[in-house]
């Protein structure tokens, strides 16, 4: 029988007894650190015809998502437990509509000089700016997907992270 790797990580999340624990970061040096995070969301053809005619209901649903992922991302801190309360210095949030195949995808980029990183944030924008297109569109279409929230790269600090590969 295989005996298991015992080089898992340490959980830097937990003190020496187990517990839930807020990792301390007193002794990082800040440096610039950058998290790259996308979502999409899947709906139906009517869904996307509103949103390229710009004629869903409750107004102007990119602008509205924006505002909403900037928001998140800023307050990520609030509402994720361990997670540092951070001073974002950037917070940029795109959107595409792959027409085709009737989704929506929705990309993010967040920025910090500190002494941890801004993965979490990233995450929590696209997040954050899916749930608002489904809130937003849900009477056209109260079958739409969100999906594929993920981290695509990330830099500054220990390590860089790019599409799965440390």
């Amino acid at each position: 029988m295989k005996e298991e790797s015992t080089d898992l990580p340490k959980l830097t999340h937990l003190d020496a007894r187990g517990r839930a624990s807020m990792v301390d970061i007193t002794h990082k040096k800040p440096s610039e650190r950058c998290a790259l995070a996308m979502a999409s969301i899947t709906m139906s053809e009517a869904t996307v015809r509103a949103l390229v005619d710009e004629s869903v209901p409750k107004g102007d649903v990119f602008a509205t998502a924006r505002i909403a992922g900037i928001q998140a991302a800023k307050k990520t801190s609030e509402i994720i437990p361990l997670c540092h309360q951070i001073c974002l210095t950037h917070c940029e949030i795109d959107f595409e509509l792959d027409t085709e195949n009737q989704r929506g995808f929705i990309q993010s980029q967040c920025k910090v000089g500190a002494g941890t990183g801004v993965e979490m944030e990233a995450l929590t924008a696209v997040t954050v700016a899916a749930l608002t297109i489904y809130d937003m569109c849900k009477a056209i279409d109260p079958a739409m997907v969100i999906q594929q929230a993920k981290l695509i790269s990330k830099t500054g600090g220990k390590s860089d992270f790019l599409n799965g590969e440390v």
